[in-house]
């Protein structure tokens, strides 16, 4: 039997008060959903064709872009801009600076109509993650940071999701013990725990392959001398 096919993902674990009691902002999958139905876990979702497309406000930061660029044929930006769309889809809230789209493609329309262009210069690439085998849909996913206090909405109005998660809420990261998280967001929370609370930059990116049985963990590394930033 041919195993799924995996797609290229991207999901945002969007943080606020990170000097303070860092919460999470995360929603509950519906109980018919294909993929982790009930789970509470962060926006993100499948990378479409048309990320690759649209025009960005500023650009990623060289670092993330540098490891991104690792053991992908898919441009950096477009993995970013699948990110911001699906904060948007899922959550109404917008990653982005005031701009004009020309013609924005399908799928980006709502976003443009709200006068920003995509910004993902303030996210930082943090952990990627590979479904395990057997599985009735396989991602290849992308998790970004990103600071609340970059957003261009309210952090506390949802009003402009698309009902793709309930109980939208800011979680704080010692409340999540009591909520129904995947495995993999567990593994991700415990591996950047630290970064969300003083804010370090990832000189090394976790790979969490599931390729195997021992599900090894490589390092993305992408250093190159002056692109600290």
């Amino acid at each position: 039997m041919q195993d799924t096919e995996i797609r290229n993902a991207a999901t945002i674990i969007l943080v606020r008060d990170p000097a303070t009691r860092p919460r999470i902002l995360m929603g509950q999958r519906g109980a018919g959903a294909a993929f982790m139905p009930n789970k509470f876990v962060f926006p993100g979702g499948a990378v479409d064709p048309v990320d690759a497309q649209v025009p960005l406000a500023r650009p990623l930061r060289r670092l993330s872009a540098a490891q991104l660029a690792q053991d992908s044929a898919l441009p950096a930006e477009a993995l970013a801009a699948a990110a911001i769309r699906e904060l948007w889809e899922e959550a109404g809230q917008i990653l982005g600076r005031p701009g004009d789209w020309s013609a924005p493609p399908r799928g980006w329309r709502g976003f443009a109509r709200s006068g920003h262009l995509p910004d993902p210069s303030s996210l930082r690439f943090v952990f990627r993650a590979v479904t395990p085998p057997g599985r009735s849909r396989r991602f290849d996913a992308r998790f970004f940071l990103a600071d609340a206090s970059d957003l261009a909405s309210d952090p506390d109005d949802f009003s402009r999701a698309e009902d793709e998660l309930a109980h939208l809420q800011w979680i704080a990261l010692d409340a999540l013990q009591d909520f129904d998280l995947p495995f993999i967001t567990k593994v991700v929370l415990a591996e950047i725990g630290q970064r969300l609370l003083d804010g370090s930059e990832p000189g090394e990116v976790p790979f969490f392959r599931n390729d195997d049985e021992a599900h090894a963990v490589s390092r993305l590394h992408g250093f190159v001398p002056g692109m600290e930033d």
